[in-house]
């Protein structure tokens, strides 16, 4: 995928990039690619998968669902779908949770080199964000980060009452959805509404989007090495 190929898909699913997104994007390649040869950011270091796997794959959720206010991106990475939405969204307030320091240091350089506003880096772990974040976020995301089960107990204390907690997944994600119903009801969702699309290339993916109804308890989220273990 090309930097203009990218932009066209996105304007099919009624996301327009402005000249300066695109300049912003093609910068945020560069430096992907740059880092990567010194810190694991990415396994993917072509520049047309990095637009297509990474940026346009990021960007499809911005047109499925009311995705407004405060973001927060658990494990964002090399900065996907968080510093992905910052650039096509600017309005959003996002903040991005990733407990490897090189990586945050990356995301540092990023925002640093686009100029980009009202976003954060919190060098720490989901279980910890919440401490001080509990319930804050209209919605949470997490892409490529845990199985279900074990991600919902992550992030659902961290979002409003009211709002949104959307997984992006692989082809697995129905499954993972069936397994993880328990779960999403006990920490405070409804039902995952399942979103199933392709790539330009053909890969599959499963986004699912967990409306948050009540409250979480304050018992969760438990410590990761209890979560991992013995999951809800």
């Amino acid at each position: 995928m090309t930097l203009d190929q990218l932009r066209k898909s996105c304007e099919t699913i009624n996301i327009t990039l402005t000249d300066q997104m695109m300049s912003q994007l093609e910068t945020y390649a560069a430096l992907l690619k740059e880092w990567n040869e010194k810190i694991n950011l990415t396994a993917i270091t072509e520049t047309g998968e990095i637009y297509e796997k990474h940026f346009y794959d990021s960007l499809i959720p911005l047109s499925m669902c009311e995705i407004q206010g405060s973001a927060a991106d658990v494990g964002t990475g090399a900065g996907f779908p968080g510093l992905v939405w910052k650039i096509a969204r600017p309005d959003l307030n996002v903040s991005l949770i990733e407990p490897t320091g090189k990586r945050c240091r990356f995301l540092e350089e990023v925002i640093h080199t686009l100029k980009l506003e009202n976003i954060k880096v919190f060098n720490e772990r989901a279980e910890e964000h919440v401490r001080e974040h509990r319930e804050e976020y209209d919605v949470v995301t997490a892409r490529a980060v845990a199985n279900m089960r074990v991600l919902s107990e992550l992030c659902m204390p961290l979002v409003k009452t009211g709002g949104i907690f959307l997984a992006m997944k692989g082809s697995q994600g129905e499954t993972e959805a069936a397994e993880a119903e328990k779960a999403v009801k006990t920490l405070g969702g409804s039902e995952a509404e399942i979103h199933r699309y392709q790539l330009t290339q053909g890969d599959s993916r499963v986004n699912l989007l967990v409306r948050k109804v009540r409250k979480t308890p304050e018992t969760y989220p438990r410590n990761y090495g209890t979560i991992k273990k013995k999951p809800i």
